[in-house]
């Protein structure tokens, strides 16, 4: 396609996500016009921006407006208007009926929600909008996390797909996966099963207990619900509520682990979102981590929970030190007992949810795998099953009464799923 990406119009700049990748489209060469509804907010977005990748030099390809001053100016002159306002269809459809007036009939307009429907987002709009709109969903820090996927809506033509995962791929050094315009899409799909299966644990195992049993060496950089906590609770309210609303009936078996847990609804009715206001499931106060006690609303410190000490946890860990990737997982997988059992549904659970979505959300495993090993810096699915073992895994869910995947079902015992040459397994597994 003849077509460049030098001038773009970003939406929402004040916005983590807006800062985030106007810093990232500044150094792809772009010439970035950072918009919010001042002046002075889109220069806030601006210099978040060149602290987040710590460089002055984002501000010698960026300029700031507002977007009543400045918004049809900036989208005339754009190759891609890139959205990033709050993660709310009424927000969204009022700024894309102004952008819809402005833009050059030629220009990609690309929005980044986490899981919005990119079609009802393009309906009611001019046919050149439709045919180039699409998600072009980066994760946060985009900066950091390369994984990125593009969500085409219903009318959306192949060849700006095709031509924006290349731009992406050589530009920005983008690992790009394409996904079906599905609730939550891929990544955040699979990723916040877990996440809010583990927030439903925690009402009755404890928030450190849970971190800990599903903690960093299953194949994680984060805890779960220290993840919640540094995506905020109010994002991970929208986002499972998101897939409950709007996934249809009986089409999803594991529909109950997206339902949000009550007390979550109660702490964001008080204003507690996780690291971004006075604390979440954990906070740390003068450099000591505590932990909120859902029965009393105060924080405790951690270290008054008194964690058992797990003969297969400290087996693993050491294995992980060494690179013995395999033994570990297969100890992870035959461990006994109701603590191993407790991790065992949690981690079968998600290799059998991203098995069961294969073809549904990505036309195979591997854009699952890829985009929770470069988007969520999770273990892929197909790398654990791997590692595991094909028959063991079977078993290990059977064990746990975890719905079996047909392709692991019916899976030669020797089959490998996972195989791309260039991703370095151990950056998944951490001895902690």
């Amino acid at each position: 396609m003849d077509r460049e990406i030098k001038k773009v119009a970003l939406l929402g700049a004040n916005g983590n996500m807006g800062y985030g990748s106007g810093a990232l489209f500044t150094r792809s060469d772009c010439e970035v016009t950072f918009l919010a509804r001042s002046a002075e907010k889109a220069q806030a977005g601006l210099d978040s921006a060149k602290k987040q990748v710590r460089s002055v030099s984002v501000g010698s390809k960026a300029s700031v407006g507002s977007y009543d001053d400045n918004l049809e100016q900036a989208c005339k002159d754009a190759d891609i208007i890139f959205e990033a306002v709050a993660e709310n269809m009424a927000i969204k459809n009022e700024m894309f009926d102004k952008v819809d007036k402005y833009r050059r009939p030629d220009s990609i307009v690309a929005t980044v929600s986490s899981g919005l429907d990119i079609s009802k987002l393009a309906e009611n709009r001019s046919d050149s909008f439709k045919k180039h709109f699409l998600g072009l969903h980066y994760f946060n820090p985009p900066n950091v996390i390369v994984g990125t996927e593009i969500i085409p809506g219903e009318h959306t033509d192949p060849g700006i797909v095709d031509f924006l995962i290349d731009w992406c791929t050589k530009s920005q050094n983008r690992v790009m996966v394409k996904t079906a315009n599905t609730p939550g899409f891929a990544g955040n799909r699979i990723g916040f099963k877990v996440l809010n299966e583990a927030a439903q644990l925690a009402e009755e195992y404890g928030s450190v207990y849970i971190d800990y049993l599903v903690g960093r060496y299953t194949g994680r950089a984060m805890p779960p619900l220290a993840t919640i906590d540094l995506v905020g609770f109010d994002v991970h309210k929208a986002i499972v509520d998101n897939v409950v609303e709007n996934v249809p009936e009986g089409a999803d078996e594991a529909i109950e682990t997206y339902k949000l847990p009550a007390y979550m609804q109660k702490l964001i009715d008080q204003g507690i979102l996780g690291m971004k206001t006075r604390g979440g499931f954990f906070k740390r106060v003068d450099r000591v981590p505590h932990y909120l006690d859902f029965a009393t609303g105060e924080y405790k410190e951690s270290s008054s929970i008194k964690l058992p000490k797990l003969d297969f946890m400290e087996k693993m860990k050491t294995m992980h030190r060494i690179g013995r990737y395999e033994q570990a997982m297969k100890t992870f997988a035959s461990a006994e007992g109701d603590e191993a059992k407790l991790a065992q549904k949690v981690i079968a659970g998600y290799i059998s949810y991203s098995f069961h979505r294969a073809g549904e959300i990505t036309e195979t495993i591997t854009g699952i795998d890829m985009i929770m090993g470069t988007g969520f810096n999770w273990a892929p699915p197909s790398v654990l099953v791997d590692l595991i073992g094909v028959k063991e895994t079977v078993q290990m869910m059977d064990k746990c009464e975890i719905p079996v995947p047909a392709s692991l079902k019916e899976a030669d015992p020797k089959q490998k799923f996972f195989n791309e040459q260039n991703v370095n397994l151990g950056k998944f597994f951490v001895a902690k």
